[in-house]
């Protein structure tokens, strides 16, 4: 009875953050001790997420489940509300699990250890935060509270562009935000009644056609932001670039995933009539981001950078899965999502493992270390099998979800529908292509490695351009292309027999969300129904749309 009562959301997410205010006054003089605190704390969090949803979760409810409201401000309407449903649930393991494994990559950080694993569990607890906020204003709040730890980490452990790289992040992501915050409070304000920011709630009132799309187009740039849809994106390379790896874990692996989730849960689930304006747009702007995200690989020299744009690519799936008006193309966007975060995960982890060795990121100067790291060379391979979509890995079937859900909607016309589907299968011809020529150049090439500190004292890890992660930082002559460590073999492992598991059982991860996806489509499908038997010809004339009249009176409420 009384686990029944417990707050086990609440605990979840505030777990590691007052575990996070320990590590000042733990006593540690190397900076071990503090290393496995903060794997141990994240463990134990991931664990305990995994059995309140294997208890007190059931998949074949679509409403809000384990439902916890504690009064905050409530003059305002502000609670502390959270819950779960199968939008929530395989995002919050996925960030668990990513987050967790990117600590344990951070074994060799040597360089302010308290404050560094202090930011990843603040980081955990907000990422959590994001995925199960049940009021509005909460989701703002820990929206912004992810980003300042994501800031200090890039800005004080990122490459020798560090600084411009966080303050890029920073300044986009933050802007972007806004329009969060001015949503919520327009929600909460709208019709004149009590005043709230519960979903559940917002998610009753009848918005005019006009208020929506205002609101669906600024969560879109709000949320485009974080998702790095064409062509506000241009954060994410540089960002991946000079970040450390455990950080690009969490960048590809969790933060991007927020921006997906955000679409779904508020444009699409919250914001549905205007969604029947928008759908082509984010239609398009998936096929732009898959092709464009895949042709600005091949330019990349970069590793990371390459890989960055990789995940620009990928992402359009999502988009093109939320805009289908079909069951399997949104459970494709969803799976692809949970996809997309492992595999980025690993390759960015397997990139940080290579740039141990090598002291440089420039694929033109690895070359020729297949030979003496063989177990590196499998699992990059591997991984990157599991990122061009080879079939018997996860990314096979969220790609075919999504594909196969454009193509059987009934919503768009045969001719959308054909050239939708067509661009995006050039962008997956395109994913192999430069998947493979970074295998070349890393493992069969022949570079010469130069080390990106120069000629820098290793002990001055202040000055400007150094490299400042990790205890391997050397000289050139000093490099040692020693093999995968059984710790990175693990890591590496981990992520990759999940990619299989779901590439071989795409079920048991489907079915956490079928139910909830189900009934969002059909909600759309409805509202869809409904605006079509009053206007026939939307999508001839969805870029122009008659909302004046509805404009009008919202502007002058908002006054």
């Amino acid at each position: 009875m009384m686990a029944e009562h417990f707050p086990w959301l609440t605990a979840i997410v505030l777990f590691p953050l007052f575990a996070s205010f320990l590590i000042p006054f733990l006593p540690d003089k190397d900076g071990k001790f503090i290393r496995w605190y903060a794997v141990g704390v994240g463990m134990a969090d991931f664990f305990l997420m995994c059995f309140t949803f294997w208890r007190h979760y059931d998949a074949s409810n679509a409403s809000f489940q384990l439902a916890e409201s504690y009064a905050w401000v409530p003059q305002l309407g502000f609670n502390w509300a959270v819950s779960v449903d199968g939008l929530s649930v395989p995002l919050v393991l996925l960030a668990g699990f990513v987050t967790t494994l990117a600590m344990f990559s951070a074994w060799q950080v040597d360089r302010r250890p308290r404050l560094f694993y202090f930011l990843m569990l603040v980081l955990y607890s907000a990422q959590v935060g994001v995925f199960v906020a049940q009021d509005l204003m909460l989701f703002f709040i820990m929206w912004e509270v992810e980003l300042v730890p994501v800031y200090l980490l890039v800005n004080i452990w990122g490459g020798k562009k560090r600084r411009y790289a966080a303050t890029k992040f920073i300044l986009y992501t933050a802007a972007a935000s806004i329009f969060i915050l001015v949503a919520a409070i327009a929600m909460a304000l709208y019709g004149g009644d009590n005043v709230t920011f519960d979903i559940a709630t917002l998610a009753t009132k009848d918005y005019s056609l006009g208020f929506e799309l205002l609101l669906y187009a600024g969560l879109l740039i709000a949320f485009g932001v974080k998702l790095a849809i064409f062509p506000l994106h241009t954060w994410l390379p540089d960002a991946h670039g000079e970040a450390s790896a455990p950080v690009s874990m969490i960048l590809a692996g969790v933060l991007l995933k927020m921006g997906g989730y955000g679409l779904i849960r508020l444009n699409l689930e919250l914001l549905t009539d205007a969604h029947i304006y928008f759908a082509p747009v984010l239609a398009t702007l998936g096929v732009i981001n898959i092709i464009y995200g895949a042709l600005n690989s091949f330019a990349q020299t970069h590793m990371k950078r390459r890989l960055a744009y990789s995940s620009v690519s990928h992402m359009g799936f999502v988009l093109l899965g939320i805009a289908s008006f079909t069951d399997l193309g949104i459970n494709g966007a969803m799976l692809q999502m949970i996809s997309h975060g492992l595999i980025a995960s690993v390759l960015f982890f397997l990139a940080g493992v290579t740039y141990d060795r090598t002291h440089t990121m420039k694929m033109d100067e690895m070359g020729g270390i297949g030979q003496t790291m063989p177990k590196v060379f499998a699992l990059c391979t591997i991984a990157a099998m599991a990122s061009l979509a080879l079939p018997g890995m996860s990314g096979f079937i969220s790609e075919l979800s999504v594909l196969v859900g454009v193509t059987t909607s009934d919503i768009y016309s045969s001719t959308f529908c054909t050239v939708t589907v067509f661009l995006a299968s050039v962008g997956i011809i395109l994913t192999p292509i430069y998947l493979l020529d970074l295998l070349k150049q890393v493992f069969y090439g022949e570079g010469k490695v130069i080390c990106d500190i120069g000629n820098a004292k290793l002990e001055n890890l202040e000055a400007e351009g150094t490299a400042c992660f990790g205890t391997d930082c050397a000289l050139p002559d000093e490099s040692v292309y020693r093999d995968a460590s059984q710790r990175e073999v693990f890591i590496a492992a981990c992520f990759l027999a999940v990619i299989i598991a779901i590439g071989f059982y795409p079920k048991a991860v489907m079915q956490m969300y079928d139910v909830k996806t189900v009934a969002v489509n059909a909600h759309v499908r409805e509202s869809y129904t409904q605006i079509a038997q009053t206007n026939p010809g939307i999508y001839a004339r969805f870029l122009t749309p008659n909302v004046e009249a509805e404009i009008v009176p919202v502007l002058g409420a908002l006054k």
